[in-house]
C-alpha cells in the first residue's frame, strides 16, 4: 500500500471512528476525504455522524455544501422509497402475502440511527417462494415492468438466483428486487428462508415486516462477506454493520449470545466472523473479545491471514488520483472467490464464458 493510499484510507477510517479529529483537517485533506466518502456513497452519512456526535466541529463552508447536498439527495430518495413501499402494499393487499422489507428500506421503517444519512438505491423485499410467481404477475398487471433481459439472463435469474429479475413501475424510478431467499440457489450455503420469514417482525406503520435484529445483521454479513465481490463502495456495507451491531448490542444485553446462536442455526458462522473481526478492526465496533476468539467461523491461520490482508485492501477506497495494481489484484481474487462460493465450477465456468462472450459481441444500434 503506497503512502498516499494509506493516508487516504486512514483519513476515512479516522473520520468514522473519531469525527472530532476532523477539527484539525486542512482544506486539501477535506477535499480528499470528501472524494473518498463519495466513492463509498457515505458523504451524507459522515455529515450526519459529525452533526450528531460532535456538533462543536466547525466545518469549512465548501465542505458543508457537500454534506447538505448529499443529505438532500438522501431525503429525496427516502421519500421515493416510502412512496414505492406504500404503492407495493396497496397493490399486493388483496393477495394476503407476507412482505418482508430488507436492508435500507427496513432501516428506514425501523427509524434506525444509520438510516438518517444512508443513500438508498432500490427496494429489496423477501416473499415465500411459493408466492413469488403470484406476486410478480400481480405487480406486472398493475404497471410494474420487468427488466429487459435476454433469454440466457432470464434463465440465470429464474433457475439459479435468489430473486426474480428486477421490477420497476412504468411511471416511477425506484427498482424493486423481489427475493425468495437471501443467497443464490447454487450457493454453498443454503439458509432456510422459512426461518427468516417465521421470525420476521410486523410493523405498525405499514402492512409489511422486517427481519429480526440478528437476521438483519446476518443478512448484511452474508451479502458483504460471502456474496459480494468487494469494491470501494462496499465499505458502506461495513459501516452499516458497525452501526447495526453498535445499536442492537445497546438495546439487548444478550444480543451477542443470540447472534452467535442464530449464525449457527443458519450456518453463517464464517460470514459472521468476518463481520465481527473487520468491523472491530477497522471501525472499532465494541465486539466482545471472547466472542471473536471462540467464534466457530474463525478460519485457520493461513486463510485468516490472507483475508486479513485482502479485505481491507479491496474494501477501502484508494487515493482517487493514485490507483494501485495490487488493489485491483486483491479485488480480482475476491471476485473469483465470490463466484466460486456462489456457484459450483461445472455451472460457473460456462456461465463466465457466456458472459465474457456477450461482452465481446458488437452492440447493434
Amino acid at each position: 500500500m503506497t503512502y498516499r493510499s494509506q493516508g487516504a484510507r486512514q483519513l476515512l477510517l479516522n473520520a468514522f471512528k473519531n469525527p472530532k479529529s476532523l477539527q484539525q483537517l486542512e482544506l486539501h485533506e477535506w477535499e480528499l476525504l470528501i472524494r473518498c466518502t463519495r466513492s463509498s456513497k457515505l458523504v451524507a452519512a459522515l455529515g450526519k455522524k459529525i452533526e450528531f456526535n460532535c456538533p462543536e466541529v466547525v466545518l469549512p463552508e465548501k465542505v458543508m455544501a457537500h454534506f447538505q447536498g448529499a443529505q438532500q439527495l438522501v431525503e429525496y430518495r427516502k421519500q421515493l422509497l416510502i412512496w414505492e413501499l406504500n404503492r407495493l402494499n396497496k397493490a399486493l393487499a388483496a393477495l394476503d402475502v407476507d412482505i418482508v422489507v430488507l436492508k435500507g428500506g427496513a432501516y428506514i421503517l425501523l427509524d434506525l440511527p444509520l438510516s438518517v444519512g444512508r443513500l438508498l438505491a432500490d427496494i429489496d423485499i423477501l416473499v415465500d417462494k411459493k408466492e413469488i410467481e403470484r406476486v410478480e404477475k400481480h405487480l406486472l398487471a398493475q404497471g410494474w415492468q420487468s427488466a429487459k433481459l435476454d433469454e440466457y439472463d432470464q434463465h440465470y435469474y429464474r433457475t439459479w438466483m435468489h430473486e426474480i429479475p428486477p421490477l420497476r413501475h412504468q411511471y416511477r424510478f425506484i427498482e424493486v428486487d423481489i427475493h425468495h431467499t437471501i443467497l443464490p440457489l447454487t450457493s454453498r450455503l443454503h439458509p432456510d428462508p422459512e426461518r427468516l420469514l417465521n421470525d420476521a417482525i410486523s410493523l405498525d406503520k405499514m402492512a409489511c415486516k422486517v427481519l429480526s435484529p440478528c437476521d438483519m445483521v446476518l443478512h448484511s454479513s452474508v451479502h458483504l462477506f460471502y456474496d459480494a465481490e468487494l469494491k470501494a463502495d462496499d465499505f458502506r456495507d461495513l459501516v452499516d454493520l458497525h452501526e447495526l451491531l453498535s445499536f442492537f448490542c445497546q438495546q439487548s444485553a444478550d444480543f451477542w449470545t443470540k447472534l452467535e446462536a442464530r449464525s449457527e442455526e443458519l450456518s453463517f458462522q464464517r460470514p459472521l466472523y468476518y463481520t465481527l473481526y473487520f468491523s472491530w478492526q477497522l471501525l472499532g465496533t465494541p465486539v466482545p473479545n471472547e466472542l471473536l476468539i471462540r467464534c466457530k467461523g474463525r478460519p485457520l491461520y493461513l486463510p485468516r491471514k490472507l483475508m486479513e490482508y485482502l479485505i481491507p485492501l479491496a474494501l477501502l477506497p484508494e487515493h482517487p488520483d493514485y490507483p494501485e495494481k495490487k488493489v485491483a489484484f486483491a479485488r480480482w481474487l475476491l471476485y473469483i472467490r465470490s463466484h466460486y462460493l456462489r456457484m459450483p465450477l461445472h455451472l460457473l465456468l460456462p456461465h463466465l464464458f457466456k458472459k465474457a462472450r456477450k461482452r465481446l459481441e458488437p452492440v447493434v444500434t
